[in-house]
């Protein structure tokens, strides 16, 4: 598997906007954190033993770099009805972060520090 974009189902009228995370995450989330104010400094940098994560930027925007070993990619998180799926084996870093940015993780397993690769 790879990491993977995914186009959240969105509604809208003149109250605003309604987006909704249910059937797309294929795991059950133990671990919710979210990322703001961020200083303009890389985040990440590792991959992970058994850890699935989905983020979604519910402001603001960021961009994730992301390579498998096998595989290269780069993901605009720029807006709140899109979210990118990364696999345990996703090397993974978080960067370009807009000021206004909340970059939101859904996480598969609880922190372990033991879960975390630093190498590519």
């Amino acid at each position: 598997m790879m990491a993977t974009e995914i186009k959240l189902k969105t509604h809208g009228d003149s109250r605003g906007m309604l987006t909704v995370i249910e059937k797309e995450i294929p795991f059950q989330i133990k671990r919710v954190y979210y990322i703001y104010k961020s200083t303009g400094d890389s985040r990440g940098g590792h991959k992970h033993k058994k850890t699935i994560q989905a983020l979604v930027c519910v402001a603001g925007g960021c961009v994730i770099d992301w390579s498998n070993g096998k595989l290269k990619g780069v993901s605009n998180l720029d807006s709140p009805d899109k979210i990118l799926l990364l696999q345990p084996e996703d090397f993974h870093v978080m960067r370009d972060f807009t000021s206004d940015a909340v970059l939101l993780v859904l996480a598969s397993e609880l922190f372990d520090p033991d879960d975390y690769i630093d190498e590519e």
